[in-house]
């Protein structure tokens, strides 16, 4: 650490923060936080993005501003996981799948092609941390927050796609981060919003919630994304593993060899600052083993961390050795990382396990929608019969989420299937719809037409008045349900007619979709989760 020895704390701590802001040029929170508080990392949200041109201005004049105050670069980060989470929905970014989606296809080569055409097209924007792949194993079906952002229920087949995304991300020359460590899949209540406990056993631990970050950490993962989730089987304290030494340090470092950068997850979320609040835990993240601590919203909470490490090394709760070697780490990957545009991999290195195709990309999309999605059953109502009408319900995604983000840019199941099939007629709906809307809804439907409900469901349980809408239908119709989202809305609606899984309604599949139910396409996904 001796090059780094004439930074001052205040200048080591601040280069142990990712902080977000609110602006879509430099503004005057972020203008602080570098200047005044050595900020070294940055985290964009789409309250950050215009257009993708905007966004690689903004990328330049925030590595300008960080020039005048320090000798190291930002590190610029973002959460493009691909599928309903996307911060930059512009043109300009592929519109790559999700997760549930590639890990549907069985194609660990579509994962890695997808992962290094979007790591180029964020490192030509001047990012150079991809918060993705999600490594978690999502194996309960209440999960209100991973669901379809992970690859799906089997451990093996997730570590599977993650490495392949490792490799396509970095492969381009920027970082992936495997999260939300040790696993966030079994749970039922999302720690955006409250606390979360994984009660297994260390021996499941190991086979399942763990083999995932094993292999990204074989594939060289260049960061690793805590989880604020409570393991007992690994630290008897009780405390999110964010905030755990036992989790962080010696499972993590010590046990499972983790040479890279050890990323917390935001401390504003719910499930640290309610109960310990976010300068505390950014004291007790630092302590536990994490070199780099995301605070992403309030001006406030940012400076009050950082002042927060500040007072504990100086007080000698953190010893500064602590803040050194976390320190050299975020340096090393700074100048592996920040600005270099040359790939870790060449396109032709023989010892890749991964093919890279060599089609436009719209064509690729096209080719991974078709193989992704998934017709659960289907008793004779598809494909759709040409001499009767159709009527199709198409949920209209309006509220934006931490983890449900809608794309700006989606055609609807009704305007793509009319441009095939005449008499075509579409409700669109919210994704929850009232009871009376229900009611209106099943009176209008004509006796004879085919009918198409296009359910929506991003926290876990179908909502009340989806299910519901499906229920009355069900009374007179053989429905077709596809699940735009969560596979899981079999379980709660009686057995309709057929049941298509797309994991995502981005324009691709919506397009797949069209030619299934017509007949031009047959499926040929796999559930990556299990409906029981």
């Amino acid at each position: 650490m001796s090059a780094w020895g004439h930074f001052t704390l205040e200048q080591k701590v601040g280069q142990l923060f990712m902080c977000g802001f609110h602006g879509q040029q430099v503004d005057e929170q972020i203008t602080r936080l570098i200047q005044d508080y050595h900020v070294g990392g940055v985290i964009y949200f789409r309250r950050n993005v215009e257009s993708v041109e905007q966004l690689t201005r903004l990328s330049a004049e925030l590595q300008s501003l960080a020039a005048k105050s320090s000798e190291l670069p930002l590190m610029i980060s973002v959460d493009q996981e691909g599928g309903m989470v996307a911060r930059i929905d512009k043109d300009g970014i592929t519109r790559v799948p999700g997760s549930m989606a590639l890990g549907a296809t069985g194609h660990p080569d579509y994962t890695y092609q997808c992962a290094r055409i979007l790591g180029a097209e964020l490192k030509r924007i001047g990012i150079d941390m991809n918060l993705a792949p999600v490594v978690d194993v999502n194996n309960n079906v209440l999960n209100p927050v991973i669901g379809v952002r992970s690859y799906g229920e089997n451990a093996e087949n997730v570590a599977v796609h993650g490495a392949a995304a490792i490799a396509g991300y970095q492969s381009s020359g920027i970082a992936a981060t495997a999260k939300h460590f040790p696993g966030h899949g079994d749970t039922a209540v999302d720690s955006h919003l409250g606390m979360v406990t994984v009660p297994h056993e260390w021996q499941r631990l190991e086979q399942v919630e763990l083999r995932p970050f094993r292999r990204a950490i074989e594939a060289g993962v260049d960061a690793i994304m805590t989880a604020h989730v409570i393991f007992p089987a690994i630290e008897p304290e009780l405390i999110p593993a964010t905030l755990s030494r036992n989790v962080l340090h010696e499972l993590l470092r010590e046990q499972m060899g983790f040479k890279g950068i050890i990323i917390t997850d935001c401390l504003e979320m719910h499930a640290i600052s309610k109960p310990y609040g976010v300068a505390n835990a950014a004291v007790r993240a630092v302590k536990a083993g994490a070199d780099l601590i995301l605070v992403s919203h309030t001006l406030e909470e940012q400076i009050a961390a950082i002042d927060a490490v500040v007072e504990a090394v100086r007080h000698g709760d953190i010893e500064e050795q602590i803040i050194d070697l976390a320190l050299e780490r975020v340096v090393d990957w700074k100048q592996r990382r920040c600005g270099n545009q040359s790939s870790d991999q060449s396109s032709e290195d023989s010892s890749m396990p991964y093919s890279f195709s060599s089609v436009p990309e719209k064509v690729l999309l096209d080719e991974i929608a078709c193989k992704s999605i998934t017709v659960v059953h289907n008793d004779g109502v598809l494909p759709l019969k040409p001499e009767q009408n159709v009527f199709v319900i198409w949920p209209e995604v309006v509220q934006r989420t931490e983890v449900d983000e809608p794309w700006s840019h989606s055609d609807s199941l009704g305007m793509v299937l009319g441009q095939y099939k005449k008499h075509v007629r579409e409700h669109k709906i919210t994704t929850q719809p009232s009871y009376e809307e229900a009611e209106r809804i099943t009176k209008s439907v004509m006796e004879g037409e085919q009918v198409i409900v296009c359910t929506y469901t991003s926290a876990g349980v179908l909502p009340k008045g989806q299910r519901y809408l499906i229920e009355r239908l069900s009374v007179n119709h053989s429905l077709i349900v596809v699940a735009l989202r969560n596979p899981y809305d079999l379980l709660e609606i009686p057995r309709p007619g057929a049941y298509v899984c797309t994991y995502e309604n981005t324009p691709a599949v919506v397009r797949a979709l069209s030619s299934l139910i017509t007949g031009e396409l047959n499926p040929s996904g796999s559930l990556p989760v299990r409906l029981s």
